[in-house]
């Protein structure tokens, strides 16, 4: 019998599966992930927007990327999400093709991924991680106009991955995304405020 740890790629399909109706529970998603909810929500809340999505749909996220940081930043062990949220359904296509696009990539990326660096993906690393997240959340909410949601989505997606394979390489290279993002954000921003001075 097989008992090595799930990775990130069947984790998802395993998701996908699991869910056949049309509309898919927030909180049934939670209920269904268990411990290893963080990463792979990380993951699932953070692909999209790194893909074209509706607008409006980032803020959603951002909002539950920020409870959900938050909670692994005080270092619960199990997500807890109020029952307004949890009850909130998206459709199970756009977890399809959440699942369907990132899985090449994912399972790339398992090639060369393994449990590494432990000190960066222990207790207080996913603490820190946590606290990261809120701050990539609320930078979401944020209504920055071209692709403004690439760069947080990128490094949400990457601590997610780091956290799915206890990988504290990648743990690192989430803080080193997040410090790139933030700073391609803030270029965006700074662009943006620029040409409104210049057209006003």
């Amino acid at each position: 019998m097989d008992h090595r740890t799930p990775r990130t790629s069947e984790l998802l399909a395993a998701v996908l599966a699991a869910h056949t109706e049309d509309q898919v529970a927030i909180g049934d998603l939670v209920n269904a992930l268990r411990n290893r909810a963080f990463g792979i929500l990380f993951l699932i809340f953070g692909i999209p927007n790194c893909i074209p999505a509706p607008p409006g749909l980032p803020v959603i996220l951002g909002i539950i990327l920020a409870l959900i940081g938050a909670q692994l930043a005080l270092g619960r062990q199990e997500l807890w999400l109020p029952e307004k949220i949890a009850r909130r359904t998206f459709s199970r296509a756009l977890l399809e093709t959440i699942v369907t696009r990132s899985r090449p990539y994912i399972e790339r990326f398992e090639r060369i991924s393994r449990p590494r660096y432990e000190q960066f993906a222990g207790p207080t690393a996913r603490r820190a991680v946590g606290a990261t997240v809120v701050l990539l959340g609320i930078v979401l909410l944020l209504p920055i106009p071209f692709f403004g949601n690439l760069p947080p989505g990128i490094a949400v997606c990457v601590f997610g991955l780091g956290l799915v394979e206890r990988d504290g390489l990648v743990i690192i290279l989430g803080f080193v995304a997040t410090v790139l993002g933030l700073m391609a954000t803030a270029a965006m921003s700074w662009l943006i405020y620029q040409g409104a001075i210049a057209i006003f």
